[in-house]
């Protein structure tokens, strides 16, 4: 079997997913199998039937497990948000419709020589750090749960920082493929990108109180520096100064202490000051209660599961009992219902991805490629990580988004521009080896 007809074979089983996970909420709400899981389906199946004719079309050489993968995550991501709430179900596919028209367009425009981005690598690292400065500007950021996420321009909202990662990455690809011999020698004046990505790091901090994008996109920076100088001394510097700066900002910035404070200590004995209604409370009433909930959220889905649709997300008087369930903790939505088996299934995915990402990024034979295929799959990695640690009080909480699954616009366009981008250079590393 072609690898086409493999990845045409994997977006079937994929479709049949998303069917039986829409029945499974349609029967849990109605008690009867509604037709419109089955419509839904097809629609599901043929919307990646369209993507799967463009990549054989424009990149018939590309890696066959990923497109399959992609709609597997989004198959999770759509049922958990339509079972959570149907009117976010339904547009939450059209932006995943959205992000496939996207997908399509990107490898019809880049489909002869994807390289051609490498030029420009200043403008995108310049238009990296407008973006995450972006929330700060008064008048167009908005402040979500205490941190400066999101951008409103009039009907339309998003979040800036998701491009940024994918713009980060270009510059990176192509900065470090210039000067990673000069890096390795360890000249101090090639080194300029690292204080200035560092202390852009630390900025995002600052205006924006946000640790896990100002982690991820250090993270991402730091991995393609080893990728590219094979020295694990200036990941280890690097590391330290994030540390240091991370540090001073926490004595600094009284946001990041809460953070901090509600990782390390979620519940207390004895009530202590609440910010948000300036009484004495149990910190697990009020700074942790979205994490405290979430724990126990997981808790209740042990090994099996409640089963879709049969989870409980509210309290008798409609209260929902997690705030931004459908975002930053749709992975706890996840655990309650499918249980221990189908979190664990859901992670095995995500590690499936990665895999078959890092193995894009060895196949590919220059060094912008290599660069920029480790970078996107790392970063995608590293998100998974944090929002995944988070809700698992492995890692301090962020407000990032879980990728192709959680809730949102601009995180499902942006993650089909990095499946685009290992699609592009899969195609052509194999394609040099046929």
């Amino acid at each position: 079997m072609s690898a086409r007809n493999r990845e045409l074979f994997g977006l079937v089983v994929a479709g049949l997913i998303a069917s039986v996970a829409l029945a499974s909420v349609t029967i849990a709400r109605n008690a009867e199998v509604a037709a419109s899981a089955a419509v839904w389906g097809a629609l599901f199946l043929g919307l990646y039937v369209v993507a799967h004719v463009v990549v054989r079309r424009t990149v018939p050489y590309a890696d066959a497990a990923l497109l399959p993968l992609t709609a597997v995550l989004t198959a999770f991501g759509l049922a958990s948000i339509y079972r959570l709430d149907p009117d976010d179900g339904g547009r939450q596919a059209v932006w995943v419709a959205v992000g496939v028209a996207v997908l399509a367009a990107t490898l019809v425009w880049l489909r002869h020589d994807y390289r051609l981005l490498e030029g420009y690598r200043y403008l995108f690292g310049v238009a990296a750090v407008a973006l995450l400065l972006l929330p700060s500007v008064p008048g167009l950021g908005e402040r979500v749960n205490g941190v400066r996420l999101w951008v409103d321009v009039g009907p339309l909202q998003f979040q800036p920082g998701e491009l940024a990662k994918i713009f980060l990455i270009v510059f990176l690809a192509g900065y470090l493929r210039e000067k990673r011999e000069v890096l390795a020698q360890g000249r101090l004046k090639d080194f300029g990108p690292l204080f200035v990505i560092w202390g852009a790091a630390m900025i995002v901090i600052v205006q924006t109180s946000d640790l896990g994008s100002a982690l991820l996109n250090f993270g991402i920076f730091l991995a393609m520096l080893y990728v590219a100088t094979g020295r694990a001394l200036y990941v280890a510097a690097g590391i330290a100064l994030f540390v240091g700066g991370a540090a001073v900002l926490y004595n600094a910035l009284h946001h990041v202490q809460d953070r901090v404070t509600i990782w390390l200590h979620p519940w207390t004995d004895e009530r202590v000051y609440c910010a948000l209604n300036g009484e004495l409370e149990f910190r697990q009433d009020c700074a942790s209660y979205q994490l405290v909930k979430s724990l126990y959220s997981i808790a209740n889905g042990g090994f099996g599961g409640t089963g879709l649709g049969q989870g409980t997300f509210a309290s008798t008087d409609g209260t929902q009992l997690i705030p931004y369930l459908r975002t930053d903790f749709i992975f706890s939505a996840i655990a309650q219902e499918l249980g221990l088996v189908g979190a664990a299934a859901l992670l095995l995915v995500f590690m499936l991805f990665v895999v078959r990402g890092m193995r894009v990024a060895l196949q590919a034979q220059d060094g912008f490629s290599k660069l920029a295929a480790a970078g996107l799959t790392f970063g995608f990695a590293l998100q998974t990580f944090i929002i995944v640690g988070g809700v698992l009080r492995v890692v301090p909480l962020t407000g990032i988004t879980l990728p192709f699954v959680s809730y949102g616009g601009t995180s499902i366009v942006a993650n089909f521009l990095l499946l685009a981008g290992l699609l592009l250079i899969s195609n052509r590393a194999n394609a040099l080896r046929t």
